[in-house]
């Protein structure tokens, strides 16, 4: 189902561009075809920002002008032949600079090709029902994503793999059955990422392992974050996000978090105050590992973004600073 709500009033007029974050696992017979019908479609309307393709589906997230954006979501249900369900927001200016549609192994890279989340995928359980499910005390709470992101929030309880890379996720999953077996437990499972694609996998591996009773957070954090009250709530802290917002919190409430070019993690206020932060150059969680020559290189780039700025342009390698409107 799609879903769409703009968070807005009767008297703040629509920004004029639309943002789209979508994915959807499912047979694609020529990967590069439907790249290049995808391109060549989103070229002739404007529409910028990055998708993937793979034999196993197609995710990423795109924008434009609303015309243009609902031409893409009609597309694309034509080829899927049915609906799909996406992530809408908007922006008062365009968030990305260019085209890319991309064909890889896969649409979010876990290394296992024998997975198909298509056919094998975990239950899906809906926001609302999520909080009864996890304070059940025969379920193991998991929290798949990588470990610069459980560190900004997570909820109460859940196990933390400590990956770098979901590519790390299978090893740690095969360890721990190896754990519960050796106890005499078969776990019931609850699965939770970002936005519930990694979900898919995760999960769609967990069966294929023998871990049959699997269950995963619908539309991931950002669903939850969005439909349930902060005094129902049982997250904590903020969620990670892959674009210019960094970070978000409840009621997808944006947040101070801004992103080190160097390392890419996610600092706090206190982090920029840091004596170690070096604005475009280094933070105190990649300070030990700053060479003379990549020292020299943040600090030219951070150079030319200045004299850009100062000549009113916007240099290509800057970081997006522009906030959003979710839905």
């Amino acid at each position: 189902m799609m879903m769409m709500t703009m968070m807005t009033n009767m008297n703040t007029p629509t920004p004029p561009i639309r943002v789209i974050a979508l994915y959807h696992f499912f047979a694609v017979a020529d990967p590069q075809v439907r790249a290049d019908q995808l391109y060549a479609f989103c070229r002739a309307r404007g529409i910028k920002g990055s998708l993937l393709l793979a034999h196993e589906g197609v995710n990423g997230t795109v924008a434009g002008v609303p015309d243009a954006m609902e031409a893409f979501c009609a597309r694309l249900r034509s080829w899927l032949g049915g609906d799909f369900e996406i992530k809408a927001s908007y922006a008062d200016s365009m968030p990305f600079r260019r085209l890319k549609v991309k064909v890889k192994p896969e649409i979010v890279t876990m290394g296992q090709a024998d997975i198909d989340p298509a056919l094998h995928r975990g239950t899906y359980v809906d926001a609302g029902d999520w909080n009864a499910l996890i304070n059940d005390p025969d379920v193991i709470l998991v929290d798949t994503r990588n470990d610069y992101e459980v560190a900004l929030g997570s909820f109460d309880g859940a196990l933390n793999p400590h990956t770098s890379s979901f590519r790390e996720f299978p090893a740690w999953l095969a360890e721990q059955k190896a754990v519960w077996e050796k106890s005499g437990r078969t776990p019931k499972l609850a699965m939770f990422c970002t936005g519930g694609i990694r979900c898919e996998k995760s999960t769609a591996l967990a069966k294929r392992i023998g871990l049959n009773d699997v269950y995963h957070l619908k539309g991931g954090i950002l669903r939850y974050l969005e439909e349930i009250p902060a005094e129902q709530s049982l997250w904590r802290g903020d969620c990670f996000v892959f674009d210019e917002r960094v970070a978000v919190g409840q009621g997808l409430a944006l947040t101070d978090y801004v992103l080190c070019y160097a390392c890419r993690m996610p600092l706090t206020p206190a982090d920029c105050r840091h004596a170690d932060y070096v604005e475009g150059i280094c933070c105190r969680h990649c300070v030990g590992d700053m060479t003379d020559a990549k020292r020299r290189r943040h600090a030219e780039r951070q150079k030319q973004m200045r004299l850009a700025k100062a000549r009113g342009t916007e240099h290509l390698g800057a970081p997006h600073t522009k906030k959003r409107r979710v839905s």
